[in-house]
């Protein structure tokens, strides 16, 4: 099959002008004023809205005890 009419370069750009990639919106955490993602857990502090949700000290010991627990098996 052939294209009939060859699409201009106008035409082309106009078509992709709704292709722009939008910048993430951040704003300030409660709890520690770290810029956060909206609707998401602070990454720094654990807290969403007001509230703890994560205890980040037991996810970093349970990483380290995962880490040497490799090293040793190496």
């Amino acid at each position: 099959m052939v294209v009939r009419m060859r699409s201009t370069k106008s035409h082309t750009k106009n078509r992709r002008a709704h292709h722009a990639l939008v910048g993430m919106k951040l704003s300030k955490c409660g709890n520690c004023a770290e810029p956060v993602r909206s609707h998401t857990i602070c990454a720094n502090c654990g807290y969403y809205r007001g509230m703890k949700v994560l205890d980040l000290v037991k996810q970093t010991e349970k990483k380290q005890k995962r880490e040497k627990a490799k090293k040793a098996k190496t």
